[in-house]
């Protein structure tokens, strides 16, 4: 791909003028980066649950646990603002089927298919608490992704109200799913089963909504507030892949940010593939 002016692609960054939007493409084929104002700092939301499957995996590669191994389910997390306990409400999770085995034994590998595929919050401060938010942002680091920082799991509304939260920005995702995408994260084998489960995505309003049968998406999306998010890895047949992520700010209805998400991802397809 070389840069062109796709009058689609421009005409739906320009419909976003009200809201924040943030957006990186990198195509692995040829190298060519498409990016509009990557370095804008957003709440990630549950895109940051694919930087804490990327830690737990390391983890495991290290030998410090086995992804078989189980863990109790609890629903008790610590205050990162004063150590006090809180528990998370089933209502306020995409998943609730966790909530209903509470006491029992769950593989690691399982609780991170859950917090990838359906968005279990339960899961993720779960895998939070196991492998240490410290850990996850080292980790991306590592990885190249400087902006990539987790300070927590899931709703811990008293840090929130402090302004204790997790950041990203769409260059610093982006940087993560290309390492991804290229194999290199931990290892191969490892890498592949990561991008598997991001292929179980189950919401997928966002980068695959629009985008024609066959092609395959890895992805995982965010969502709190005026937030929406999606980053991924597109696989369309008989092509190498490509990383997109999205960050959006400002919308007053989700189905806007869906529908500019959808668009701008069907765009980009068409201007890489079809063209």
């Amino acid at each position: 791909m070389t840069p062109t002016s796709d009058n689609s692609l421009q005409h739906l960054l320009e419909t976003a003028r009200d809201a924040s939007l943030s957006l990186a493409l990198y195509d692995l084929a040829s190298g060519y980066q498409l990016l509009v104002h990557p370095d804008a700092t957003f709440h990630p939301a549950s895109t940051i649950k694919l930087c804490v499957m990327l830690e737990v995996f390391h983890q495991a590669s290290q030998g410090r646990f086995s992804l078989n191994d189980l863990l109790t389910v609890r629903n008790s997390f610590h205050c990162i603002a004063d150590l006090s306990e809180f528990a998370l409400s089933p209502e306020d999770d995409s998943e609730s089927d966790l909530y209903q085995h509470i006491g029992e034994g769950i593989s690691l590998r399982e609780l991170t298919r859950r917090m990838i595929v359906h968005s279990s919050n339960l899961a993720t401060n779960l895998l939070v608490e196991k492998v240490g938010a410290a850990n996850i942002t080292r980790f991306m680091q590592e990885l190249g992704a400087k902006d990539l920082v987790v300070l927590r799991g899931a709703e811990d509304k008293q840090a929130y109200a402090l302004g204790l939260n997790n950041s990203a920005t769409a260059r610093s995702l982006m940087q993560v799913l290309v390492r991804l995408a290229k194999r290199s994260v931990v290892d191969e084998a490892a890498s592949d089963e990561m991008v598997a489960i991001l292929r179980q995505q189950q919401h997928n309003e966002g980068i695959p909504a629009l985008l024609p049968e066959g092609v395959s998406v890895a992805h995982k999306t965010g969502w709190i507030d005026k937030h929406f998010h999606d980053a991924a890895i597109v696989y369309p047949p008989q092509h190498v892949p490509y990383v997109l992520v999205i960050m959006t700010e400002g919308f007053p209805q989700e189905r806007q940010a869906h529908a500019l998400v959808a668009g701008l991802s069907l765009a980009i397809y068409d201007q890489l593939i079809t063209h």
